[in-house]
């Protein structure tokens, strides 16, 4: 007797493929599921995350660490991570310490090839692909869904998108076991263009107990050590993100210069920004802050990388943080602002906007789109920026501004509280474990969702 086993899918074309078949006898089959099995019944599930370097502090970066703790904690997961979006000094592996053998990242560039996942199919066995950042740029992974999905999950973790309604990435999203979604727009858009993909929301987390509120002599003695004399009295709006295009930071520092103009403010407020100032996506931040005859009295740079904790105190260092972006999947920084009790002011886009206000209250100040621009690219075809205005912006800095310390501290605890109830840490580490737990024990290659299995027996 032979038994034919093989599935078939629709690729990204439409077209049906036949990509995986074999011959068997009842003993070899039998030999076949004692070997499936056995592979299951490993003391730990491993999984493969592609994504930025899980070290590194990016707000993927970050999340994936977090994700990939909650896993290994258990006890019951190993992970070997593709560690890409960063220069690296070295490709050497590394392990994390603290995990030893169960945690291993090999460094990349990009995020990895279907070379290697090929490779790493073949070799490590991984009950499942983990993978997360912007879907532009997995294309290459999705097209060899054929090769990875008979053999082990594939879990999204859908990090940004835009309206008008992407209509397509919808054969994207259904290259995929499951979705979870960062925020409830991306999540309103996975359950509007691919219905029948399992999704889950998952909006990020930050660990309430690293990004926490100081005391008000803690805070006196980090702008102690951080501010010379002459600056520790002034409101300091803080800005935390890539120079990126859409992060509008050159734009930002023009704004607050003629803010500080118009309010004759330069020496009672100050702008500081922590990251890359020559960024070879986003603009030469140094150049623009002397061509507009700043120095850093108004507008200080912080390049220094710094771990979470020294970041958590220069969001307790500011009276309220800044996030002007044109479009936002999420906006890491200014849950971690809000969890310090510092408040925001943020582009009601992505996101942002369910962080800076639970319908109710506010937590710092949203600012409405002033105008919608479509933009595309080969890649993407068309997606909004949601575009704030200048008017608007130095509208809300003048209204944090002026209000009393104690009042933007009310304020910022109330964010807190915010994220405390909806962006719960443990809720979120919980709801990654559970979800891994159901994809790995149930996401079979037989019940596979997109696959059919199909058999055929000779009949002597």
């Amino acid at each position: 007797m032979l038994i034919a086993n093989f599935a078939t899918r629709k690729t990204v074309q439409g077209k049906k493929n036949i990509f995986f078949i074999f011959f068997l006898d009842k003993a070899k089959l039998a030999c076949y599921n004692i070997r499936k099995q056995a592979r299951y019944n490993l003391s730990k599930k491993k999984i493969l995350t592609l994504s930025d370097h899980p070290l590194s502090p990016s707000g993927v970066g970050t999340q994936t660490k977090y994700i990939c703790e909650a896993l290994l904690n258990t006890g019951r997961y190993s992970i070997l991570s593709l560690g890409g979006a960063i220069k690296h000094k070295d490709y050497n592996p590394v392990t994390v310490e603290q995990y030893g053998e169960d945690w291993k990242i090999i460094p990349v560039d990009g995020y990895g090839t279907p070379e290697m996942i090929r490779s790493i199919l073949r070799t490590e066995k991984p009950d499942a692909v983990w993978f997360m950042t912007d879907p532009r740029f997995w294309g290459w992974l999705w097209d060899i869904e054929n090769e990875v999905r008979p053999l082990c999950p594939m879990v999204y973790y859908h990090v940004w998108d835009n309206y008008p309604y992407p209509y397509f990435n919808r054969n994207f999203y259904l290259s995929n076991d499951h979705v979870a979604t960062i925020s409830k727009v991306t999540d309103d858009i996975v359950k509007t263009v691919a219905p029948e993909v399992n999704s889950t929301y998952i909006p990020h987390a930050v660990n309430p107990d690293v990004f926490r509120p100081l005391l008000p002599s803690e805070v006196a003695k980090v702008r102690e050590d951080t501010l010379p004399p002459e600056d520790r009295d002034k409101v300091i709006f803080f800005w935390n993100n890539r120079n990126a295009r859409r992060k509008q930071s050159g734009t930002l520092i023009w704004w607050f210069k003629e803010w500080l103009d118009k309010m004759d403010l330069h020496d009672k407020a100050q702008l500081i920004m922590h990251t890359e100032p020559k960024d070879p996506h986003g603009q030469d931040l140094e150049h623009i802050i002397n061509h507009l005859g700043l120095d850093q009295r108004q507008v200080l740079l912080s390049t220094q990388k710094l771990p979470p904790e020294h970041l958590a105190a220069m969001y307790n260092l500011a009276d309220c943080t800044i996030n002007i972006s044109d479009a936002e999947g999420f906006g890491l920084a200014t849950l971690e602002s809000l969890s310090c009790g510092t408040p925001i002011i943020a582009t009601m886009t992505g996101g942002l906007q369910e962080q800076v206000t639970n319908g109710t209250d506010w937590f710092g100040v949203g600012l409405q789109p002033s105008s919608k621009a479509i933009i595309g690219s080969q890649q993407v075809p068309y997606i909004y920026e949601d575009r704030t205005s200048k008017a608007q912006f130095h509208s809300a800095l003048t209204k944090m501004y002026s209000m009393s310390k104690e009042n933007r501290r009310d304020m910022g605890m109330k964010g807190r509280q915010h994220v405390l109830d909806n962006y719960n840490f443990v809720n979120f580490q919980r709801a990654w474990v559970d979800l891994m737990d159901d994809v790995t024990e149930n996401g079979s290659w037989e019940t596979r969702q997109g696959y059919n299995g199909i058999r055929f027996k000779e009949i002597a």
